[in-house]
């Protein structure tokens, strides 16, 4: 079973991927898409507060860790994060596209966000990275956003989508 077409959105801390996401999901929502959204952390983030049933039934082995509350559910699942894409695969009939905040050296197509004043665009050394959001010098002819151009970049990231360009190699 093959996942949603998916997306990840990198760059160095502070560049503007969580300000990017937080325009870009209502403009896909407008456009009729169902997002998913993922945060990607390289550092160790507790997924339940330490002490509570959760954490206990994850502590003890629990497969799959639930919290569910009249806002909605959140699972919780023992698995690396190389293994997000299996876990995001039964989503696909639930989701048209999944954006990944981070997760720079995962497997997904990516998109760079970048603002000067950082380290040098991430775009320099990586083929696999479709456009850039901001004035990175990217080394390469790669489409590029101004961070408000978020209907343009909408725009590119649904061809693409169309294309088949957000399935990661061999999915």
């Amino acid at each position: 079973m093959s996942g949603p077409p998916a997306l990840s959105l990198i760059g160095w801390s502070g560049a503007g991927k969580t300000t990017l996401l937080l325009r870009l999901v209502p403009e896909l929502r407008a456009r009729g898409l169902r997002v998913g959204v993922v945060k990607h952390s390289s550092h160790a983030h507790a997924l339940h507060r330490e002490g509570s049933d959760t954490a206990r039934f994850a502590e003890g082995g629990a497969a799959l860790v639930g919290y569910a509350t009249p806002a909605g559910v959140q699972l919780s699942l023992p698995e690396p994060p190389e293994h997000l894409l299996a876990v995001l695969a039964p989503f696909a009939g639930r989701v048209d596209l999944v954006l990944v905040e981070g997760w720079k050296d995962g497997p997904l197509p990516k998109v760079e966000v970048w603002r000067e004043g950082l380290e040098a665009p991430l775009a320099l050394t990586r083929p696999d990275v479709l456009a850039g959001v901001g004035t990175p010098p990217l080394g390469r002819e790669l489409p590029r956003f101004a961070p408000e151009d978020v209907a343009g970049l909408t725009t590119f990231l649904l061809r693409c989508r169309d294309e088949g360009r957000l399935t990661p190699p061999g999915a």
